[in-house]
């Protein structure tokens, strides 16, 4: 069977999710195939930030949303649970004929369940949350609680409205080539320690195609070029929107040491991470 790229109208199901949340103050979001998030919402909780802000806590959603897809067990429509740590959510998925295209999730909220009782249950995941659960408790008490009558009501709502999306066209398949191999490839493994012929292998794509694949993607630079371009895109996005140390984006984007990361941060961008994140800089060009 070929390999299929799934291809999202970002713009009308970015639309749609924000609509959902203004209408029912519940979050919504689309998960691809393999349970990554394509990030379609940007207004998570405070609770969700605050652990997303920790490179342990992002991990920790990320393994979470896979889990999700590997359990799902329901005969159709949306299967309930608890997150990671502890928070209730719901997901469904997308079919194209029999295969799913993506997952559609919605969550972040409170069952009838008596609001401490739930505060417990979260604060018992959270043992390793730096300054104990408790930093998190004025964060969890945001949460609104839904009746089962109201999430069912979503849940139906929602059932229908993936024939709309269906419909519309708004999630798509095609058969991918090797350059939308390679570049999707990058975009998903780019924090991994990559090289010419581990690339070449999990693609099955020849060296000598690889790299001129790479010098069509790059305008001319290698793949080791490309790699770094996709780390450093990735590490202005967190050093603009996070906390983070820089020494944590580094990590966080596959380049541990600390003075090697600042090297390649400026080779691809002219500037360092630090006068990146003070300047508030939004792109930089591409030096030799």
């Amino acid at each position: 069977m070929a390999e299929m790229n799934i291809l999202f109208d970002e713009e009308r199901l970015r639309k749609l999710i924000a609509n959902l949340n203004i209408l029912t103050g519940l979050p919504a979001n689309i998960l691809d195939p393999k349970g990554r998030d394509i990030n379609l919402f940007k207004g998570h909780p405070p609770f969700c930030r605050m652990l997303n802000d920790l490179p342990e806590g992002h991990e920790r959603c990320v393994a979470c949303d896979r889990c999700k897809i590997q359990h799902y067990t329901a005969e159709k429509g949306f299967q309930f649970y608890r997150c990671h740590a502890g928070i209730c959510e719901a997901i469904m998925p997308l079919f194209d004929k029999k295969r799913p295209l993506a997952y559609l999730v919605f969550g972040c909220y409170l069952d009838e369940t008596p609001v401490e009782e739930q505060w417990e249950v979260t604060r018992s995941r959270l043992d390793w949350y730096p300054g104990g659960a408790d930093a998190l408790r004025p964060a969890f008490f945001q949460f609104r609680q839904y009746s089962q009558q109201e999430l069912r009501a979503y849940a139906e709502t929602l059932e229908a409205l993936s024939a709309y999306i269906q419909l519309k066209g708004m999630i798509l398949t095609a058969e991918q080539t090797d350059l939308q191999k390679l570049e999707l490839y990058l975009d998903q493994h780019y924090m991994e320690k990559l090289s010419l012929a581990s690339v070449s292998q999990e693609l099955r794509i020849g060296r000598t195609k690889l790299c001129a694949l790479a010098k069509e993607l790059s305008g001319g630079r290698t793949l080791s070029h490309l790699i770094a371009q996709r780390r450093i895109g990735e590490a202005k996005r967190l050093l603009l929107q996070s906390g983070l140390p820089i020494s944590v984006v580094g990590e966080m984007v596959g380049i541990s040491d600390y003075n090697y990361f600042s090297k390649v941060f400026r080779s691809v961008t002219g500037v360092t991470p630090s006068a990146f994140r003070k300047n508030g800089l939004s792109g930089g060009g591409i030096s030799g």
